[in-house]
Parts: C-alpha cells; sequence; structure tokens
C-alpha cells in the first residue's frame, strides 16, 4: 500500500508540475535588468527601474497567455495571420508592452517603438518596445522584447542586440508610406 501511495503522490506531482508554468522568473533575471535599467544614468530613479524590470517578465509572459501562444512565435504568426488566433504578432506584444509600461507614468523613464526590417529569411518586420532614460533616444535604451521567445522576455541595450538592427518606429512607417507613394501611378 505504500508503495501505491508513494506511485499516486508522484503522479500528482507530476501532474500539477505539467499544468502549471515551469520557467518561472527568477528575481535574479528581473533584478539584472533593473540594474541594466539603473545603469542608464544617475538621474534614472531605482525604484521605477525595478518596476519597469518586474512589469517586463511578468507582462510578457501574461500575453503569451492572453494570446494563447503554444508553439514558436513564426508559427504563431502563421497561425494569427490565417485567422487561428486574434493576437500575438511582434506588434501586438510591442503595442501592449508599450501601452502596459506608459501606464506607470515613469518620470525617469520613457518607452519607445522601434522596427527592425527585414534583414531575415523570413522578410518580415519585427516591432518591440525599448525603454530609455528620459531624454535619452532609443538607441541609449533597452530592448524589451517578449515575442522572440513567445513570452519570454528578451532584453538588451538596444545597440548590442546581435538579431536585429532596430530603429524608430515613425522614421520606418514615414519611409514605408513614401515608398508606397512613390509606387502609385501619377
Amino acid at each position: 500500500m505504500t508503495t501505491f501511495r508513494a506511485l499516486v503522490a508522484t503522479l500528482a506531482v507530476l501532474f500539477i508540475a505539467a499544468c502549471t508554468d515551469t520557467q518561472a522568473v527568477s528575481q535574479k533575471d528581473v533584478n539584472a535588468l533593473a540594474q541594466q535599467l539603473r545603469a542608464l544614468g544617475p538621474e534614472v530613479d531605482p525604484a521605477e527601474a525595478q518596476r519597469a524590470a518586474e512589469i517586463s517578465y511578468s507582462y510578457g509572459r501574461q500575453l503569451a497567455r492572453e494570446y494563447n501562444v503554444t508553439s514558436s512565435p513564426i508559427i504563431h504568426n502563421a497561425k494569427v495571420l490565417n485567422g487561428f488566433r486574434e493576437r500575438g504578432l511582434c506588434v501586438h506584444y510591442a503595442q501592449d508592452m508599450q501601452k502596459r509600461l506608459n501606464q506607470e507614468n515613469f518620470r525617469t523613464l520613457v518607452i519607445h517603438r522601434a522596427i527592425a526590417t527585414p534583414d531575415n529569411i523570413w522578410r518580415i518586420d519585427h516591432s518591440t518596445a525599448v525603454i530609455s532614460r528620459r531624454g535619452d533616444n532609443m538607441y541609449e535604451g533597452v530592448v524589451l522584447d517578449p515575442w522572440r521567445n513567445a513570452g519570454e522576455l528578451f532584453w538588451s541595450p538596444t545597440r548590442a542586440d546581435e538579431v536585429y538592427n532596430w530603429r524608430p518606429q515613425r522614421e520606418v512607417l514615414e519611409e514605408k508610406a513614401a515608398a508606397k507613394l512613390a509606387r502609385q501611378p501619377s
């Protein structure tokens, strides 16, 4: 009987573990991002840096749950584009992350939007949010990209991101609008 109880207890633990989020965000990860944000300059409020780091990690995961992400980002994109999911493109993550962080009304930090134009095999743009010290541009900030790892936050100083060449969203959209206008028949 003791073996049976041990088996049932083991199965219960495995079942619970399978139903929970096994990739818990560590406080060490959150603190590392907060430290990077504080390092943006002495004017950055440490409490704001900590709050921004906590939100960035937790909200990226929340968005993945809300978007019902169950696959890689590229496959999830195909699901959205084919109508099987409503949201979950990188632009959705960027919009929602920017909106959520802006709700904090940070005094010493500001949220930017960035786009990387298609320098990849998929030939698609990639959007993200970037956080910087108030008064700095996005190139002096930190990329906050939960799309890249299906809800698990990737962050990096903007210029140090080895995968994407980020540019200000407005600049990219203006170029696209001008190119579209130039292609229209006179």
